[in-house]
């Protein structure tokens, strides 16, 4: 299981050093760190260059250091502060909308990343040089951080099944199948982090399907329309390989929970 954990570490930083290098190709925040609310800081090139290059750093840390548990907190606590201050406050108080789901994607994504962070942090061993004794108690947040995004992305699939069957290779017969089937995957998948249940199994299981999604989805995807949406798509590839990433560590992590003695 050590070698998830590895693995693990280098698909996630791979995927926070990928947004950096995005925000420094585009010049502005990638709309899943900060949304077009703020205008003045979305569209700041120095701050996206300095944010940008923040991430990268942090990545290249998660990657190559063994003593990386200090940049993955500072790094989760300060996606979870730009979530709460800029998506949250966007969604709730500047868009005029009724309540959309779909709308709290890159939020929810946030989130998550965020969440990936505190299970990187737990998943390094504390060192007398950290000052942070307590990152390891990060995990079940980092935990049911990412379960809560998986469990309403496959809600989002019943909600929006026209636009998620078009997503689908065209190669794959059964759109609304495989629809269906991811919904009640990442539902079930979501409910398992958040609870615990089967907690290395069901880690492991959603880490192969992510990548898997990663492999015939979205990297086709990003070749097809490398530019569309500012490299949306681009975007989308760095996420779901991080998010492998975050269940391979999870996984690891779970077998080496004590049993508690019957």
């Amino acid at each position: 299981m050590d070698n998830f954990t590895r693995l693990g570490r280098i698909f996630f930083g791979i995927c926070l050093a990928g947004l950096g290098i995005q925000q420094f190709q585009y010049g502005e925040f990638r709309p899943v760190i900060v949304p077009d609310w703020p205008a003045w800081l979305h569209n700041s090139s120095v701050a996206a260059y300095i944010f940008g290059a923040f991430l990268v750093v942090a990545g290249f840390i998660i990657v190559l250091s063994s003593k990386a548990r200090n940049t993955a907190v500072a790094t989760g606590l300060v996606l979870f502060i730009f979530f709460l201050c800029f998506h949250v406050v966007n969604q709730l108080f500047i868009i005029p909308y009724q309540f959309h789901l779909g709308l709290w994607t890159d939020p929810l994504k946030e989130l998550a990343l965020a969440g990936g962070c505190f299970v990187m942090a737990a998943s390094f061993a504390p060192s007398s040089k950290d000052g942070l004794p307590y990152a390891g108690k990060l995990a079940p947040v980092g935990r049911i951080f990412f379960g809560l995004m998986l469990a309403l992305f496959g809600i989002d699939h019943f909600l929006y099944p026209e636009f998620v069957a078009a997503l689908v290779p065209s190669w794959i017969p059964g759109k609304l199948f495989w629809t269906y089937f991811g919904a009640l995957a990442l539902i079930g998948g979501g409910l398992a982090m958040i609870l615990k249940f089967k907690l290395r199994q069901t880690a492991l299981l959603l880490a192969i399907m992510l990548f898997i999604w990663f492999i015939i989805l979205h990297i086709p995807r990003a070749i097809a329309d490398p530019a569309g949406s500012k490299g949306n798509e681009i975007t989308s590839v760095f996420e779901a390989l991080g998010f492998s990433g975050i269940s391979l560590v999870i996984a690891a992590m779970a077998t080496h929970i004590p049993r508690k003695k019957s």
